[in-house]
């Protein structure tokens, strides 16, 4: 998975898919102006490729070295800012983006890390972290419990996307190598969001604990935070 042009494009696809959802869930769960929307959409896109950077030594970021992730995560919050109430309408735009960035995320950071050397079980743990990352800071900035500690099935597809880039990278046949395996390993993290979402999965959780339902996400009825309330209304999982 050396294919450096496959991880870009895969790398600011998933760029482009978790700014415009962090967008969206800041337009959908709190009042905030352009700048609050925009800001947010680009941390959720950005936070996590840059977390993976900086814990491989590959600085500057990608961010800061390459101007075109910058210019994705823009347009991705400022698409949201512009159509969020269009986008929102959809039940599952969210979701499903936040799917999409998230296999992206965890295959290219599992990419990038076999790519500067790092073992087989620190890929896949960066490529998880590259993955929940961004989404993590958007929660923690909008005063929400991140969703990789509460959400169905969050970090376990990301585990599972960036094992299987890992394993097919160093152990599989040459002709599965490249795009192939990112497709693959990003469609295996995909899938099982998506099924932990409409099946309403949890990982485990301590025997005795007490089951907490979820914040309904979008077009589950909930209603809009009033303006200037600064809360963190009923918002979709994040990255």
């Amino acid at each position: 998975m050396t294919d450096i042009p496959v991880l870009l494009v895969l790398d600011l696809a998933g760029t482009f898919a978790f700014a415009v959802n962090g967008a969206l869930t800041a337009v959908r769960t709190t009042a905030v102006d352009i700048v609050g929307v925009v800001t947010l959409g680009m941390i959720t896109g950005l936070g996590g490729g840059i977390v993976r950077d900086v814990l491989l030594g590959a600085v500057p970021p990608a961010t800061f070295a390459d101007a075109r992730y910058l210019a994705v995560a823009a347009a991705g919050g400022l698409l949201a800012f512009v159509l969020g109430h269009v986008l929102a309408r959809f039940a599952r735009t969210i979701d499903v983006l936040d799917a999409a960035g998230l296999s992206l995320f965890a295959v290219t950071g599992a990419g990038k890390a076999l790519a500067l050397g790092a073992g087989p079980a620190q890929a896949v743990i960066l490529g998880a972290v590259t993955a929940v990352g961004g989404g993590t800071l958007r929660d923690v900035l909008l005063r929400r419990v991140p969703s990789v500690l509460t959400s169905e099935l969050y970090a376990i597809p990301a585990l599972l996307g960036a094992t299987v880039a890992t394993v097919l990278a160093t152990a599989g046949p040459d002709e599965v190598r490249g795009l192939p395996t990112a497709v693959g390993a990003a469609a295996a993290c995909f899938v099982l969001r998506l099924l932990g979402l409409h099946l309403g999965l949890d990982a485990p959780r301590p025997p005795g604990s007490r089951h907490r339902a979820p914040d309904p996400g979008p077009g589950d009825g909930a209603p809009d935070p009033r303006p200037g309330d600064g809360g963190t209304g009923p918002g979709a999982p994040g990255g």
